[in-house]
């Protein structure tokens, strides 16, 4: 299967305030900007079969900075979670509601008051990559690398759901701002190829190209040429 690059948006004024953006329009800050450029030097040598987005504008932002001559596709099942009230909120302020803990260590049965449950979030964000990693594999072969620009709680369920890990668990992995992780989807199995990258070089994630099998060797003329010849051990 193809290669998937989930790329976190760079940091916004959200994040360098405390703040829980959520859904709200928040855009890159200097800082975040900065990111997304250094990103977009790492990304050069990859050649992306294609580039899908969430809606929100912080990702699209990093997309141009990073990426200015791909054409991204919007993809609704990436869009951040729904956090409903919580948004626009000081962390420092929800860390004191009674969700907070169970956001922290039951995850799975979080439902945002007037928002979205975190599994559900979990369950559109998985379905939408492994849809577009089976579009991509089909329509440019098993060598090709695509990428998804999400968030980090979105980022987070896709690879505990790689991982083969419950969503109770997702909180122990980290998808910082601009950050690259690498996923190869499988018929049995997915690979976490690469977690939390934010400096290594990612031509490397670069599948060889496919070499051709070689011809099944010609069956034995007789029994006797199965198993060796003269003195071999049975």
């Amino acid at each position: 299967m193809a290669t998937l690059l989930l790329l976190r948006h760079g940091r916004t004024t959200a994040n360098a305030d405390g703040g829980l953006a959520g859904r709200q329009p928040v855009e890159l800050d200097d800082t975040g900007r900065a990111q997304a450029t250094a990103v977009g030097e790492r990304l050069r040598p990859v050649p992306l079969a294609a580039v899908v987005t969430s809606p929100l504008i912080r990702c699209r932002q990093t997309l141009e900075l990073a990426l200015p001559q791909a054409e991204p596709v919007v993809e609704d099942g990436l869009i951040e979670c729904g956090y409903g009230d919580w948004e626009g909120q000081p962390l420092k302020k929800l860390a004191k509601e009674k969700l907070w803990p169970v956001v922290q260590q039951h995850p799975s049965a979080a439902v945002f008051p007037d928002g979205e449950s975190m599994a559900q979030m979990s369950a559109r964000a998985v379905a939408a990559v492994r849809a577009w990693d089976a579009r991509v594999t089909a329509t440019h072969g098993p060598e090709a690398v695509w990428l998804a620009c999400s968030h980090g709680d979105v980022i987070k369920a896709i690879v505990a759901d790689a991982l083969g890990v419950h969503l109770d668990l997702f909180q122990r992995i980290v998808a910082d701002p601009a950050s690259v992780t690498a996923i190869r989807y499988t018929a049995l199995r997915p690979f976490l190829v690469r977690l939390n990258d934010t400096g290594g070089d990612l031509a490397a994630l670069v599948p060889p190209p496919a070499r051709r099998r070689r011809r099944a060797a010609r069956p034995a003329d007789s029994d006797a040429a199965v198993g060796g010849g003269a003195g071999t051990a049975g």
